[in-house]
């Protein structure tokens, strides 16, 4: 029998949309990677999945917001607790992950900023060894 090729493995090991949804609803931290003019910038941040969306929690002031919005002065207003029906589930979602509540406190020093892929490609490489040549 013909050993598994590169690209037969990657698809045994690629997570299904359950297993990537389960990771990450349990992940408490992802790195955003921005490049500009002034080269790039890894900066790890909070995160909630809501199942469609990836949406960062991020201090309006720092440079990877800047990176990720373009203009700073037109980069998103900060949550200083007004009712915002579209972010009911995010913040919900956050409170409970990072700060064990039902209630999320706003301080007008971050933002939200929502990332709906298109496509994705994940693997989950703990399931090597269940792929290996056969």
């Amino acid at each position: 029998m013909r050993p598994a090729s590169p690209q037969e493995r990657g698809r045994r090991i690629a997570m299904n949309p359950e297993e990537l949804d389960e990771f990450l609803d349990s992940e408490r931290t992802c790195r955003v990677a921005t490049s500009t003019t002034d080269g790039p910038h890894l900066t790890a941040l909070w995160f909630v999945w809501d199942g469609a969306s990836l949406w960062l929690y991020s201090i309006t002031r720092s440079k990877r917001w800047r990176d990720l919005i373009g203009d700073p002065p037109s980069g998103g207003a900060g949550r200083t607790g007004e009712a915002q029906p579209d972010l009911t589930v995010p913040e919900r979602l956050f409170a409970r992950k990072y700060l064990g509540s039902e209630d999320m406190a706003h301080d007008d020093k971050h933002a939200w900023l929502r990332l709906t892929p298109t496509k994705s490609t994940s693997w989950d490489f703990r399931k090597i060894g269940m792929a290996t040549d056969r």
